[in-house]
């Protein structure tokens, strides 16, 4: 860090604005990202975390606002200590993938020869030793995708920003990047990733910023969400006929599952006077209060502010 860096904020944004055209992409949005987090803008597709993520890193100008980079406003040289993988993928598709991967890290700064032994290590750390004098065209799209999360951090980056890293992906794959971020974020990179898929979120994420319609709905660490929304969901599993909770008046909502059943409580009720009633018509094998999920607490949320008429068709890992 150097000395004029803010001490703990990586990235701030306060009250951020930007419209194209007669479409506001992102709405009046603060944002505080400590160093050392892995750091979560989530929303549907269209929400505007792509849009911040190009704010806070000076491809996009803000029309309102202040984007504010390692403590400071952008100032050349600054970009070298980022690495960025955008949501459009793109690659030098007939270079050699070693020299394509050294070009790159030699533009951030990397002298040729480290920029060669860091690009070695780097395909054995993703599992792919065999693709270095391959060009990316003869490459599986997830090699090509695993090829350019190297390109994005093999220049060893205090800030890597990934705008849905794990589109694509096999769960293979999904499992190798995620051990890798998890990985850089312990040797003190701060992460932050956009992703509509919630459940990836609330396993990475120390805090998360929910987005939707360019607005932050929530904005906070996940254990203090989860804490505030509440324990208000039950996990349960039974044998019979489990059709009357979709109407009972005491059940908000039904999440099926292949061998259980989420209900979400109505304000104010008493989870025994549940069990005690659900009981009398069925066998029960699992009854658990447990905290509502990122997907339940941001569809909640979302509905509260009136913009959704029905559940979104947020995506499940």
């Amino acid at each position: 860090m150097s000395q004029t860096d803010a001490p703990g904020s990586v990235l701030s944004l306060s009250r951020v604005t930007k419209s194209f055209g007669e479409k506001r992409a992102v709405d009046g949005l603060d944002l505080e990202i400590p160093k050392g987090s892995v750091f979560g803008l989530l929303g549907q597709n269209g929400a505007g975390k792509s849009t911040t993520i190009r704010m806070a890193l000076n491809i996009y100008l803000p029309d309102a606002g202040e984007v504010r980079l390692f403590g400071r406003p952008h100032a050349p040289g600054m970009m070298d200590r980022v690495g960025y993988l955008p949501e459009e993928r793109g690659l030098y598709t007939k270079m050699k993938v070693v020299d394509l991967l050294v070009y790159l890290a030699n533009i951030k700064g990397v002298p040729v020869g480290e920029a060669r032994k860091r690009v070695d290590r780097w395909l054995e750390r993703v599992e792919l030793p065999g693709v270095r004098d391959k060009k990316p065209v003869e490459l599986s799209k997830g090699m090509q995708q695993k090829i350019q999360f190297i390109a994005t951090v093999m220049h060893e980056p205090e800030l890597i920003v990934l705008d849905e890293p794990f589109s694509g992906l096999d769960p293979v794959n999904l499992g190798v990047l995620k051990d890798l971020m998890l990985g850089l974020r312990e040797r003190g990179a701060t992460i932050i990733f956009s992703t509509h898929i919630m459940e990836q979120a609330e396993r990475l994420c120390d805090a998360i910023c929910l987005i939707h319609a360019g607005r932050a709905i929530l904005n906070d660490s996940v254990s203090r969400i989860r804490e505030r929304e509440g324990r208000n969901t039950i996990a349960l599993a039974f044998d019979g006929d489990g059709s009357f909770l979709r109407q009972h008046r005491l059940v908000a909502g039904v999440d099926s599952y292949p061998s259980y059943v989420e209900l979400r409580l109505t304000d104010g009720a008493d989870p025994q006077a549940l069990l005690a009633d659900i009981t009398s018509r069925v066998r029960v094998r699992r009854f658990e209060i447990v905290a509502p999920s990122l997907n339940d607490i941001f569809i909640r949320h979302v509905r509260q502010a009136g913009a959704l008429q029905s559940e979104p068709e947020v995506a499940h890992a």
